[in-house]
């Protein structure tokens, strides 16, 4: 008998979807290497606060030292760069910077497509088309190029300024905001165009009609009773819009025009081994162990988001 016909019919539809997501072996395993990662990236840190100096030292992923282009071994798990920096420190805070902006543009990906999907498919008629003509003009823009010009666009407008000139800290600070912003910008997009398919569907059904013969307002309805009923859509297409968004910024850093430094991210931790690529010598360890960490999390988010879809389905529900 397969496993989640077993689910109990009593619990609620989360109840359910949590039952049936415990079921999905490849979905925990990702949910599993997805936590420790994040706990290993927040851990890390502290980890190299409250330990002895020289440990502290060597692992520090902004303290210079002598052994560079060092092969990974027992005392540098991934080995050093250029500068004789730890690889494996590197790529733990890399990944706060790559997953930073994955998550806040996830969230931003939410935020907008959720309000504007709903509002154009419970409102309907003229107002409908309108918001979803421009959904279509922006999805005619390429995504890549649209996010480059814009971060050039700003980035030269703030080193004109006198305040990002006196603290290029703060420079690359605003820098990372407006990658927030750019790759937030063209994310929400099949979001809204999902929503919308929904309500579209949810708005004529008798609890909806209820609810407006009663003289509840749009608002009150859209909060209340069509969101929540397309609440399993929304979270699945969040995990797998993360990936996407996080993979986005990686090629805007390898190409030069994401994360700068001192600051890093996986994105930019591939293109400087890369870089270092000569006929001499190959620094393998540069590129594979940055690689590796970055595949497997985008490959853990698709199988989250694959699990989430398949625990949500309503078809597939005993």
């Amino acid at each position: 008998m397969n496993e989640i016909s077993l689910v109990p019919q009593h619990l609620s539809p989360g109840q359910r979807a949590w039952q049936r997501f415990k079921c999905n072996r490849a979905g925990m395993l990702a949910a599993w290497y997805l936590a420790i990662l994040l706990l290993v990236v927040v851990a890390w840190p502290v980890i190299l606060k409250i330990s002895p100096a020289h440990f502290a030292q060597i692992h520090n992923p902004d303290e210079l030292s002598n052994p560079q282009f060092m092969p990974p071994n027992a005392q540098c798990w991934f080995g050093t760069d250029l500068h004789g920096r730890d690889m494996f420190s590197r790529v733990l805070y890399g990944a706060q910077i790559s997953l930073l902006i994955g998550v806040v543009g996830t969230l931003v990906s939410l935020l907008i497509g959720v309000l504007w999907g709903a509002i154009a498919g419970y409102t309907g008629g003229r107002t409908d088309e309108i918001m979803m003509r421009i959904v279509d003009a922006l999805y005619s823009l390429p995504n890549i190029i649209f996010v480059s010009v814009l971060i050039t666009t700003a980035t030269g407008i703030l080193k004109r300024t006198h305040l990002v000139q006196q603290s290029p800290e703060l420079g690359g600070m605003i820098r990372v905001v407006i990658i927030f912003v750019g790759l937030g910008a063209i994310s929400w997009l099949t979001m809204a165009r999902i929503v919308r398919g929904q309500v579209l569907s949810l708005r004529t059904r008798a609890f909806v009609e209820a609810s407006r013969a009663l003289g509840a307002r749009p608002h009150w309805i859209l909060a209340q009773h069509i969101i929540p009923n397309i609440f399993g859509v929304v979270i699945t297409y969040l995990a797998l819009t993360m990936p996407a968004i996080i993979l986005y910024e990686s090629f805007l850093s390898y190409l030069g025009m994401g994360v700068q430094p001192p600051m890093a991210s996986w994105g930019t931790l591939i293109a400087n081994g890369v870089g270092e690529i000569n006929p001499v010598r190959i620094y393998w360890w540069l590129i594979l162990c940055p690689g590796v960490v970055l595949v497997t999390t985008l490959l853990a988010l698709n199988f989250l988001g694959d699990a989430l879809r398949d625990a949500w389905d309503v078809k597939s529900r005993p």
